[in-house]
């Protein structure tokens, strides 16, 4: 069985476990957090970047920050993990979700503004399969209505949108790097922070509502409890699991776009599938590779197939507006014209770090003899 991911390994991680555990330092913020923080930092020119327990977690401490209050509504996708919409729920704030644009599975942009109202806060754009969103516009639409963006990077570490690396233009970026990602500490997540003024903040909020981290800097004598917090720290072990891989992030992205470009050259000839579309300003991380199929029939057939002859393929997010946590929390805005739709065709196909060759050419010649090419 070619499954359909395997958790990056490089080789250096059960070294740099073994070094944390034998420093006696294995809970947060350690010699090897804080080298994963200047590694972020530097490569993506970020103001500040801290770890988290997960993406999911990077999320909530994005929207506490935001400031919003119970009945503030937030703009986002339907077409999205139910980490992005749980994050707004926990200051109290009404999910108000719009269409996807069918090309590149984002966020419609032009959509956006015609669904801001008085209450609206915030705008949360995900970067699907680590193509950006259209951020000039939603960006000059948060300017507009003086909104927070939040940019869920979840997939998108080492992409980027005219040059700026994705995380680093809203008012904050959330990264993953659970075992599915591109890069992985088994359960993590990283914020960041795009404004100086937060950064106090979200140090508190990320250390159970304590001014700890300014004691280990020694700005204060003795730290306390100060706001409402939580615990976001995860732990030296992910950390140094995560920086071994940081050390080989390149080697990785390149990697894994050869896989991509395989992919895309060898079935791009197959005529009635849909193909994953990157707009010229933006680069991809090669976080996935997906085909639409014509409509869900034909895509639960596919993945049939795919299984019986040893291959995982899977679907994607089942749109959250139609769940019931949607429909307990939120509101469509306007009309579904691809969530659902584009949705229902899409199936992604095996993709991870050092997939060999035979196993590439194999899903490839699958998927041709699926389509009968």
């Amino acid at each position: 069985m070619i499954p359909f991911n395997k958790p990056v390994y490089v080789g250096n991680e059960l070294e740099y476990i073994e070094e944390a555990v034998s420093n006696k330092k294995i809970c947060g913020d350690g010699t090897f957090t804080k080298k994963c923080h200047t590694w972020l930092e530097k490569r993506f020119n970020a103001q500040k970047v801290l770890l988290t327990t997960s993406g999911t977690a990077a999320l909530d401490m994005a929207l506490l920050l935001c400031g919003l209050e119970p009945g503030d509504e937030v703009i986002l996708p339907s077409y999205t993990f139910s980490s992005t919409a749980t994050a707004p729920l926990l200051t109290g704030a009404r999910l108000v979700f719009v269409d996807i644009r069918p090309d590149t599975m984002n966020i419609d942009e032009k959509i956006i503004e015609a669904a801001v109202t008085p209450r609206t806060k915030a705008i949360i754009a995900v970067h699907y399969a680590g193509v950006s969103c259209e951020m000039d516009t939603i960006m000059e639409i948060a300017r507009k209505y003086n909104l927070k963006v939040i940019e869920d990077a979840a997939q998108g570490v080492m992409s980027t949108y005219k040059g700026k690396a994705l995380g680093t233009i809203g008012d904050f970026g959330c990264y993953s790097f659970h075992e599915t990602k591109n890069y992985s500490m088994g359960e993590g997540g990283a914020l960041v922070i795009n404004n100086p003024e937060y950064n106090e903040r979200a140090e508190i909020l990320r250390e159970k509502g304590t001014n700890r981290s300014k004691f280990f800097r020694g700005q204060v004598d003795k730290y306390t409890w100060v706001d409402f917090g939580d615990s976001y720290l995860p732990s030296e072990l992910n950390a140094a699991y995560l920086w071994a891989q940081l050390e080989k992030a390149d080697d990785i992205n390149n990697n894994r776009l050869s896989t991509w470009k395989k992919y895309y050259s060898s079935i791009n000839i197959i005529e009635g599938i849909g193909l994953p579309y990157v707009p010229e300003e933006c680069m991809h991380n090669a976080h996935m590779f997906y085909i639409k199929c014509k409509d869900l029939e034909e895509r639960t057939a596919f993945i049939d197939f795919m299984k019986q002859n040893g291959i995982l393929t899977v679907f994607h997010y089942i749109p959250l507006h139609s769940s019931p946590g949607g429909r307990k929390y939120g509101r469509f805005y306007g009309e579904d014209n691809y969530t659902t739709k584009e949705s229902e065709r899409l199936a992604r196909l095996p993709m991870y770090y050092e997939m060999s060759d035979d196993e590439t050419d194999l899903v490839i010649n699958k998927v041709k003899e699926f389509y009968k090419c």
